[in-house]
């Protein structure tokens, strides 16, 4: 069982240098009860089915699985919500964290966040200059909840 610990944070562009080696992910939701999430995932050419449960703090169980790249791509055309969440991510060394920056395309162009995995609820960070606000727990910003809200029609 792994559990995932996740800080997330909405950044200023103008203060992040160039972001380098950015791979593309195409994901999508299928539709679950309780607030446990089934996501499949394609990061460029492999994919994953990942199974989270809903959230304690900012813990969660996280199950995380390769999948077939063809049943990947069926499962997002026919049992994924018709909405897909679209993004660049890149990976930032910072302070000895590794940063994941996901700049959104499609119906969430113009959002950018920044998440942080931590060892512990109560692990020390570094926050760089270039994170504005913490959104951990506003669940506007939760992909599963992009997909039905995208931040362009707020």
């Amino acid at each position: 069982m792994g559990i995932e610990i996740e800080r997330k944070f909405l950044i200023n562009k103008d203060k992040l240098s160039d972001l380098k080696n950015g791979y593309t992910i195409k994901q999508g939701y299928i539709q679950t009860i309780d607030h446990t999430t089934v996501r499949v995932r394609i990061r460029d050419k492999e994919a994953f089915l990942t199974i989270k449960s809903k959230n304690v703090g900012v813990s969660r169980l996280e199950f995380e699985y390769p999948i077939p790249l063809e049943d990947a791509d069926e499962m997002l055309n026919k049992l994924c919500h018709t909405s897909l969440i679209e993004k660049t991510r890149y990976l930032v060394k910072y302070e000895g964290h590794v940063w994941e920056i996901d700049i959104f395309k499609g119906k969430n162009k113009g959002l950018t966040i920044a998440e942080i995995e931590l060892e512990s609820e109560d692990e020390d960070f570094s926050l760089p200059q270039w994170v504005n606000e913490e959104v951990t727990d506003d669940v506007r910003y939760f992909n599963s909840n992009l997909i039905e809200s995208p931040y362009t029609d707020w």
